[in-house]
């Protein structure tokens, strides 16, 4: 049997595979998209981890830097201010609550881990701070079947991971340059991603891969990546998709942020069938039953769903 992501702290992690994850979204931020300044108090943002709990999300995943569109970046030391006193808030509220830190900077995941936090959600891929030029040969050095690290190792981060056994879960990165079509480009940019971990010491069990749904791509090619989201699995390794609320839901229904609910369960429905194996959203308890029912549908003859 092929083992299972195991948190650094010994905490149980849910198991992959037989039932869609659902990790609810908790931003520690006074700027997100959707709810900037809600959570920046310790207290709320324990009060939503244990709501996010109680509504069924499998794992919370804590950000001290807002990620949306045009947002001001933050330095180590403020996103360090913002997310420790969550997670030490998080911990006395819910102490198995599986967390993970949503961050680019491995001295923030660095603190994060040893508050408490399970597991590192790099957006980056591993290649913040990067040049755009080596990060640009480097992928389309993937695409053409010629891996070049180039400059791009040891990625610190993976480092990090493989230092503290930490489970990580790796994004396409955000805007690198066209590696040939839309497909080849996605894979060879996820593939730069797990290789950087792999070859720093973090085993396999312990990736996820997350497309980067409405990171740097086109509403079109949001649409894609959702339709077509079983390509992934090419890379032998979990799927983690994020579409929750997210500017092309909002394009494609003529919505504002806060009515794209629908546009997320549908969204959310078609990447089950796709073989997604988790999905980040904000409105768990609105979802669940979209994503229940997803299951059951996927599962067809096979379906002995736990109640």
């Amino acid at each position: 049997m092929t083992p299972s992501w195991t948190s650094p702290h010994g905490r149980p992690l849910p198991p992959i595979g037989g039932r869609t994850l659902i990790m609810g979204v908790l931003n520690a931020t006074p700027d997100s998209f959707s709810d900037g300044g809600l959570h920046l108090a310790p207290g709320a943002a324990a009060d939503q981890a244990a709501r996010l709990l109680a509504e069924g999300a499998d794992i919370v995943d804590l950000g001290g830097e807002s990620t949306r569109p045009g947002h001001a970046p933050v330095g180590e030391a403020e996103e360090l201010r913002r997310v420790l006193p969550a997670i030490a808030a998080i911990r006395a509220r819910c102490p198995g609550l599986p967390l993970s830190i949503d961050t680019t900077k491995p001295a923030v995941a660095a603190a994060a881990i040893a508050a408490g936090a399970d597991v590192i959600n790099d957006i980056s891929g591993l290649t913040a701070g990067i040049a755009p030029e080596v990060l640009a040969a480097a992928c389309q050095s993937f695409a053409a079947g010629r891996p070049d690290f180039g400059a791009l190792l040891p990625a610190p981060m993976a480092v990090l991971a493989a230092r503290l056994a930490c489970p990580l879960i790796v994004m396409h990165p955000a805007a690198p340059a066209r590696a040939g079509d839309f497909w080849t480009e996605i894979l060879a940019g996820l593939r730069l991603s797990l290789a950087l971990a792999e070859r720093t010491g973090v085993p396999p069990h312990q990736l996820w891969v997350d497309p980067g749904f409405g990171f740097g791509k086109t509403v079109p090619e949001n649409l894609e990546l959702v339709k077509n989201l079983s390509r992934l699995a090419v890379l032998g390794r979990p799927v983690l998709l994020g579409p929750s609320r997210k500017s092309t839901i909002g394009h494609v229904l003529g919505r504002p942020v806060d009515q794209r609910l629908e546009g997320t369960a549908a969204s959310v429905v078609w990447a089950i069938a796709q073989g997604c194996q988790m999905v980040r959203v904000h409105e768990v308890a609105a979802l669940r039953p979209a994503i229940r029912m997803a299951d059951a549908l996927a599962h067809g003859l096979g379906y002995d769903l736990p109640a």
